[in-house]
């Protein structure tokens, strides 16, 4: 296997505003940074697709939909693996809250070209080493992503943040990036398509295609996408499934955002309003994968030392503890 290179970060930025060309930029293997600064182990970061696996699906030019999240931990969380049909298996302890994401590829503007929200409602994403109890939003319009903290944020978090200057919502055919895993889509269901693979923290390698087994005492990180075919026998996004950060204050080891009322339908120009216009410049960097000391559990002076585990920005810098 050609070796991944290491995720480029700028950190410590703290408060100060940034030009965007220095904000965080995460290596995600070409889903949403181009190929050709996104190294990855494939030519291009596309996975070709063997004889007899079902072809590629492709997003709606733009959609919207609900979703709900599924945060499964304790002890026992590795034994129930995502892509979930519906709920997680019966056995496994999981929360439950709600969002929704908006989607338009038609979207063009200076900074690029495509648009995407998410947003968490109550609980925002749980990958970052941090409690997630309180509402946010990711924003991306072309290559620029921001972060809108809601109700409930931490005191030290800013409402608005430049999360990364080079983060463009995936493109639609954005699955070509992921490998196709047999054991994923028989989870799924009939006609599910589950693409997946779990990357080490430490070298970036590509560490196993599927979420099953669970790595993350390896230090693997998973990235998971599902597909479903309708009764109209259109294959339509099914489920995002991912590694949240596995302990406290987190303790999300899997989450899987599970699509609900999805229609192929254009958002209103109005969803993007929050950030449309703003100087990203302008910003403060965002603290999310590694929040102020006093934030984190373990880091706080005279804290007993706790366990800590690899995140989305640490992948090739990762030194097991």
């Amino acid at each position: 296997m050609k070796k991944i290179l290491a995720l480029s970060t700028v950190i410590g930025l703290g408060a100060m505003a940034v030009p965007s060309a220095m904000a965080q930029t995460y290596q995600t293997y070409g889903t949403h940074n181009p190929a050709e600064v996104s190294p990855c182990q494939v030519e291009n970061c596309v996975y070709k697709r063997e004889p007899g696996e079902p072809a590629d699906p492709v997003w709606p030019a733009f959609w919207q939909s609900d979703w709900t999240m599924y945060r499964v931990y304790g002890p026992d969380a590795g034994k129930y693996p995502p892509p979930y049909r519906g709920k997680p298996p019966q056995g496994a302890t999981y929360q439950t809250s709600r969002g929704r994401t908006f989607y338009d590829s038609t979207w063009r503007g200076k900074s690029g070209e495509g648009a995407m929200e998410e947003r968490y409602d109550e609980y925002c994403l749980p990958i970052f080493p941090l409690d997630n109890h309180y509402s946010c939003k990711f924003i991306s319009l072309g290559n620029t992503a921001y972060f809108v903290a809601g109700e409930g944020r931490p005191d030290w978090m800013p409402k608005l943040c430049l999360f990364s200057g080079m983060n463009h919502p995936p493109r639609r055919d954005f699955v070509s990036h992921l490998p196709y895993s047999k054991e994923d889509s028989a989870r799924i269901g009939p006609g599910g398509q589950g693409y997946s693979f779990w990357v080490n923290a430490v070298n970036g390698y590509v560490m196993q295609v599927g979420a099953s087994p669970d790595l993350t005492e390896q230090g693997g990180i998973l990235f998971g996408y599902g597909f479903q075919t309708n009764a109209k026998g259109e294959v339509m996004p099914q489920s995002f499934y991912f590694s949240g950060y596995p302990f406290a204050p987190a303790n999300a080891p899997y989450v899987s955002q599970n699509y609900v009322n999805f229609a192929s339908t254009q958002p209103s120009q109005d969803v993007w309003s929050e950030v449309a216009g703003i100087d990203p410049t302008t910003l403060p960097a965002c603290q999310l994968f590694q929040p102020p000391q006093e934030a984190t559990p373990g880091l706080k002076a005279g804290a007993a030392p706790v366990k800590r585990a690899p995140t989305w920005g640490d992948i090739g810098r990762w030194k097991p503890q």
